[in-house]
């Protein structure tokens, strides 16, 4: 029987990679917003906390198991910035709110006098499978995705800062890959192959 269960995210760019990757199990994932859940307040100080609290939250609103992820870009050159703030990096920033594109030009004028070789950073995911809201042993997986991050933006696919992050190995952008090829090699696939094996083992 299929196990409907509860994705713990308001973020329309992870719920599309998420239902594309989550096709070939037998989970039926419906996005929070399905079931009137409000976004939790992340108030975490690391992805795992994030994670956590936004799947039980989501468990807690519908008795339902939940998946839930956080996941951020962090940059060598920043100490690890914008880590958990990715989303939300340029708040405030030319007294505007945040935006993937707000969010790129800053981290660009961030990193406009650091050279190419110190530009290395990675995108980190980690998920979190909650079979209930008092589950005291969830299921926690990361992946993560290394690059470094470019001068200006380039491409069109893709969210957040993924005009911005090169990858060396395909020689493009995350921005420049499509989408069978991003899901497949991206922090939040790794992440997801990792949780689909603990799932059915």
């Amino acid at each position: 029987m299929t196990q409907i269960v509860v994705l713990a995210s308001g973020n329309v760019g992870k719920l599309k990679e998420f239902q594309h990757m989550l096709t070939s199990c037998d989970l039926d994932v419906r996005p929070q917003s399905e079931f009137k859940v409000a976004e939790a307040e992340e108030i975490g100080l690391s992805f795992v906390e994030n994670a956590i609290i936004k799947a039980r939250n989501a468990c807690d609103h519908t008795g339902l198991p939940a998946i839930a992820d956080d996941s951020g870009l962090a940059v060598d050159a920043l100490k690890g910035a914008p880590g958990i703030y990715s989303a939300r990096f340029s708040q405030g920033w030319q007294g505007r709110e945040a935006s993937d594109q707000h969010n790129n030009n800053y981290l660009l004028e961030q990193l406009a006098d650091i050279s190419d070789a110190e530009r290395t950073a990675r995108y980190h995911c980690i998920l979190v499978y909650m079979r209930s809201a008092a589950d005291p042993t969830p299921l926690i997986c990361q992946g993560s995705l290394e690059g470094r991050i470019l001068r200006q933006p380039v491409g069109d696919n893709g969210f957040g800062y993924d005009p911005l992050f090169y990858l060396p190995k395909y020689q493009c952008s995350c921005a420049q890959l499509d989408k069978a090829e991003k899901n497949r090699i991206s922090h939040r696939a790794i992440a997801m192959q990792k949780l689909l094996q603990a799932l059915t083992h």
